[in-house]
């Protein structure tokens, strides 16, 4: 994001309040939207009501803590409940949390007292939510997966109107709430070029997403050796692995340490830079990443992660193979060699995949201005 879109506070704006989780790369393009719009219809002071860790039980910050403070939104930290996928020695203290964080929602809305909410979704948002919407703000929620994540599924009935990226969606919600919007991928993304031809040697970008990957991690680090005879990786491994993988690759021979470049997180606002080096990405489906990856015009190995509500991800990246730009490795027969074969199919047919994605009339492209419409559109009704 340019310089230029930082956010400036003034009185007399509407306060309009964005929340959420996982959801940085979506809400910074959404942001962007809102100030390319200021003055035109609506004025806006932005606010983000977030988590502050990343992973639970681990003094890690969120992405979204660090970059929006940087872009002159004002971000509060709520205490937050989530129920997790399995069971684990945070289950029963995060379970507690979930009353509080009603109670400190309603603290913060009373400080903030916003007009307008839009809910990315994530354990942070329901409470924000439900409270914003008893104190009679307009609320807007938006689903990047293909399906429905838990937190919007339960505020639907609370909300104005739900955005969807993917039409899919609908079968889970309130039809009538329903709008088509598309999954907003930041303007640097979006501008990126169709590649000319794959580089010598190959550069394959490797993410778990901004949290990391501890199982794709480890099915790296098996395969290592392998991908660095033959291809330049760069490997964003998440804070719990990162010091493990710096120490591997200074065990390295020189000449293939040269190829290796390791990193705990990508900078959302940096993140550009990085597809652009990059001819094939390895990657959890997450929804946004499945969008950048579609947006960027980069072929893709997805690893979808097995245990996610209503089994998103493996849906997040079935649908990037629909439109031939990805494969997709299931997490029970993710091995080495498997691996090692599906990188080798994927550049033996890289022109032809890069093509399909270059062909693609991507929705996500305009999706922030569809989004800002949708949420124009309600401010109306105050």
């Amino acid at each position: 994001m340019q310089k230029s879109l930082k956010v400036q506070r003034e009185k007399g704006k509407i306060r309009i309040l964005l929340t959420g989780g996982h959801a940085a790369t979506t809400a910074i393009a959404t942001l962007e939207e809102l100030v390319r719009r200021e003055g035109k219809k609506y004025s806006y002071d932005i606010y983000w009501v977030g988590t502050k860790r990343a992973v639970e039980g681990k003094n890690i910050p969120t992405v979204e803590s660090q970059v929006f403070p940087r872009l002159g939104v004002k971000h509060f930290s709520i205490i937050s409940g989530r129920i997790q996928r399995k069971f684990t020695l945070w289950t029963i203290p995060s379970l507690t949390r979930i009353p509080l964080g009603f109670i400190h929602a309603l603290i913060l809305l009373i400080k903030i007292r916003p007009q307008m909410i839009l809910s990315f979704g994530g354990a942070a948002s329901f409470p924000v939510v439900i409270i914003g919407k008893l104190f009679g703000a307009k609320v807007v929620s938006h689903e990047q997966t293909i399906v429905v994540g838990r937190a919007n599924r339960f505020s639907a009935y609370f909300v104005d109107k739900i955005a969807l990226a993917r039409e899919e969606s609908i079968s889970y919600l309130p039809k009538k709430k329903c709008v088509v919007t598309g999954n907003p991928v930041m303007t640097q993304i979006a501008e990126i070029e169709k590649p000319k031809k794959i580089q010598s040697p190959p550069v394959i970008y490797i993410t778990g997403g901004s949290r990391g990957s501890q199982s794709l991690n480890e099915l790296i680090a098996t395969s290592l050796i392998d991908l660095l005879s033959k291809y330049y990786l760069i490997h964003q491994t998440g804070y719990i692995d990162y010091r493990h993988f710096v120490k591997l690759r200074e065990q390295l021979p020189a000449k293939i340490r040269a190829k290796y470049e390791v990193y705990p997180v990508i900078d959302p606002l940096q993140v550009d830079g990085v597809f652009k080096r990059a001819d094939v990405v390895i990657s959890r489906s997450g929804a946004n990443t499945v969008s950048d990856i579609i947006a960027s015009k980069r072929p893709a190995i997805l690893i979808p992660l097995p245990i996610t509500y209503m089994d998103e991800q493996t849906k997040n990246a079935q649908y990037a193979k629909s439109l031939g730009v990805a494969r997709v490795l299931t997490q029970e027969k993710a091995t080495k060699a498997i691996l090692l074969g599906l990188v080798d199919e994927t550049i033996s047919e890289w022109e032809e995949m890069v093509s399909n994605a270059a062909k693609y009339n991507n929705p996500d492209l305009s999706a922030s201005s569809r989004l800002v419409d949708l949420l124009e559109e309600v401010l109306d009704e105050i």
